[in-house]
C-alpha cells in the first residue's frame, strides 16, 4: 500500500465524477482556487472538441479540508457534469425500459469491443462512459494536491509538446515555460506550433485525428526517492504505470529512452561531477539518464516523456462490426476532440506529481508537513561523500 492514494469515480456523461486523496500530510494549505488552475489548463488546446465548451470544471473539496489546511485525513472532491442535463435520460441510475443513446457499433482503438466481452455488455455505453478521457478531470483535480504538496519543498512542474503528427519542436532545453503556458498546443517553438496547429486542422477537415509525444520535468527532486532492493519499488516502473494509465499513451520513455538504446555507453551516461556543498546535490554534466539511476531519483531534473496514439473516435468513422447483428457497420461517432495532445501534458503532470509525491511520503513520512520538512532537512545533511 503506497503513502498517497487515490480512487476516482464517474461516467463520461454522467452527473459527475467523485475523487478521494488519502496520505496527505495535514498542514498543508490548499483552496479550490489553486485546484481550478490546474483543471482549467486540461481544458485547453487547438484540437479539443465541444465538450470542453459546455464544461467548467471545478473540483469542490467536500471533506479533508479546514480553514483551507488539510487534515491528514481524506481528501474528497466532486467535479459536477455540466452535460449531465442533456443526457439525463441516458445516463439516468434508475431503471429504464426504453433506453436511449445505446451504442452498438464498435470503434477499433478504444475499449468497446474488449470491454463488452469481458463485462457482457449489449451496450457499448456500459463501457465508454467509464473508459473515457473525462475520468482525467479527476486525476488532475488528485494530482493537484500532490503537486501542492511537492512545491511545498520547491519541488517544480513543467510540460512540454515534442510532438504532434509527426511534426517536431527543435527546442529539448532552455524553454520558455510562460510561452508553453500561453502557446495553444503547449509548445514554445513558433515555427514548430504553427506546423502543428496546420496538422491539426488539417486532420480534422479530413475527419481524422492525431497523437504525439509529451515531455513532463520536475525540478528539484530529492536524491534517493525510490529503491532498487524490489522490482515494484522502482520509480522507473511506477511513473511508467501511472503514465501508461492514460487513455491513448502508448510508450513511456525516461530521460533519453528511446534515443540511448542506438549509442555507446559512452554517449550514454552522466558523468558525475564533484559534490556542491552549498546546494547539496550530487551535479552531472549530462542528465541524459531523465534523473533517474537503479530505480532511484539521482537528485538531476526528473525528465519523463510519453507518446500518445491518435484517438480512436474519428468524424470519418474506419470500417468495423456490429455487436448485437455482427455486420459490417461504419464505428460509432460521438462528439470528440481531433488532438489531446497538448491537455495530455497536464495529465501527465498530475500522474507523475502522484506517483513523486507517494514515494517522497515513503522516504520523508511525517503527519504533519512540518514533521515532513524535519524528516527531509535531516536527510539533506546526510548527504555528501561518506568521508567527510
Amino acid at each position: 500500500m503506497g503513502h498517497v492514494r487515490f480512487l476516482t469515480a464517474g461516467e463520461s456523461h454522467g452527473k459527475g465524477l467523485t475523487v478521494i486523496v488519502e496520505g496527505i500530510p495535514a498542514g498543508l494549505s490548499i483552496d479550490e482556487k489553486y485546484i481550478s488552475i490546474q483543471m482549467s489548463r486540461r481544458q485547453r488546446g487547438f484540437g479539443r472538441g465541444g465538450r470542453m465548451a459546455i464544461e467548467k470544471d471545478l473540483a469542490k473539496i467536500v471533506s479533508g479540508v479546514r480553514h483551507g489546511q488539510t487534515l491528514g485525513s481524506p481528501i474528497s472532491m466532486e467535479i459536477k457534469n455540466e452535460d449531465w442535463k442533456n443526457w439525463s435520460d441516458a445516463m439516468d441510475v434508475g431503471v429504464n425500459e426504453n433506453p436511449t443513446k445505446t451504442v452498438t457499433r464498435l470503434r477499433p482503438g478504444h475499449a468497446d469491443l474488449a470491454g463488452s466481452m469481458k463485462y457482457f455488455q449489449d451496450d457499448v455505453r456500459n463501457t465508454l462512459e467509464r473508459s473515457s478521457a473525462r475520468e482525467t478531470a479527476a486525476r488532475v483535480a488528485a494530482g493537484a494536491i500532490c503537486r501542492r504538496l511537492l512545491e511545498e519543498f520547491n519541488i517544480s512542474f513543467h510540460s512540454h509538446v515534442v510532438s504532434i503528427g509527426g511534426e517536431y519542436s527543435s527546442q529539448a532545453s532552455l524553454i520558455d515555460w510562460s510561452k508553453v503556458e500561453s502557446s495553444p498546443v503547449r509548445c514554445s517553438d513558433p515555427e514548430a506550433e504553427a506546423r502543428m496547429i496546420n496538422a491539426i486542422a488539417k486532420a480534422k477537415e479530413d475527419g481524422d485525428t492525431l497523437g504525439g509525444i509529451v515531455q513532463v520535468i520536475l525540478d528539484n527532486v530529492p536524491i534517493g526517492l525510490g529503491s532498487h532492493v524490489q522490482w515494484d519499488r522502482r520509480i522507473d516502473g511506477k511513473l511508467a504505470q501511472a503514465l501508461m494509465s492514460i487513455n491513448a499513451v502508448k510508450g513511456v520513455a525516461i530521460g533519453d529512452g528511446w534515443d540511448g538504446a542506438n549509442k555507446r555507453g559512452s554517449k550514454v551516461h552522466d558523468v558525475i561531477k564533484k559534490f556542491d556543498k552549498r546546494k547539496k546535490i550530487w551535479a552531472r554534466s549530462t542528465n541524459r539518464a531523465g534523473g533517474t539511476e537503479g530505480g532511484m531519483t539521482n537528485g538531476m531534473p526528473l525528465v519523463v516523456n510519453f507518446a500518445l496514439k491518435p484517438i480512436s473516435t474519428l468524424s470519418k468513422p474506419l470500417p468495423s462490426i456490429d455487436l448485437i447483428t455482427g455486420e459490417k457497420v461504419q464505428a460509432h461517432y460521438e462528439r470528440s476532440d481531433v488532438c489531446v495532445v497538448p491537455a495530455a501534458g497536464v495529465v501527465g503532470e498530475a500522474m507523475v506529481g502522484l506517483i513523486v509525491a507517494d514515494l517522497f511520503l515513503e522516504k520523508f513520512g511525517g503527519d504533519h508537513v512540518k514533521e515532513t520538512r524535519r524528516n527531509m532537512d535531516g536527510y539533506i545533511e546526510t548527504l555528501g561523500p561518506r568521508g567527510i
